[in-house]
């Protein structure tokens, strides 16, 4: 699979005082872009849930903040796998502006297989193991 971006706009909301992104409005972006990676791999969450019991739950987060985002920019945000384990997922994330190569953040996202009743750890069932194996 070619490298993922989700378009992302910035509304007034996503704004603090200073009419620049608030910090923590660039992990629900990096979010939405990991749903939608998983959906364009063929897995959707809720469809997991029901159907295998299991959820996906963000374990650690790395981000560093370079360049702010504004109200009314449009963003692209990257969601590529960059290391799998037998519980866990590790997505490279970053957020830019269109065409532009340089990042305004960037960071690692660790999520982890959970069983949805006991939230203990769960092995990443092999149907989804194979396709992160095709793209990391």
């Amino acid at each position: 699979m070619s490298q993922f971006y989700w378009p992302i706009r910035v509304y007034y909301e996503d704004t603090d005082s200073g009419g620049v992104v608030y910090y923590a409005n660039y992990l629900k972006f990096m979010e939405r872009a990991r749903t939608e990676r998983l959906r364009a791999m063929g897995f959707d969450q809720e469809e997991l849930l029901n159907d295998q019991g299991i959820l996906f739950a963000v374990h650690s987060v790395q981000v560093d903040f370079k360049r702010p985002a504004r109200f009314n920019d449009a963003l692209e945000v990257t969601a590529e796998v960059s290391e799998h384990k037998r519980a866990s997922v590790t997505f490279f994330q970053e957020v830019r502006r269109p065409g532009d190569a340089n990042a305004l953040c960037s960071g690692h996202v660790r999520i982890a297989c959970i069983d949805a009743r006991t939230f203990k750890p769960a092995p990443i069932p092999h149907f989804i193991r194979s396709e992160l194996t095709n793209v990391c």
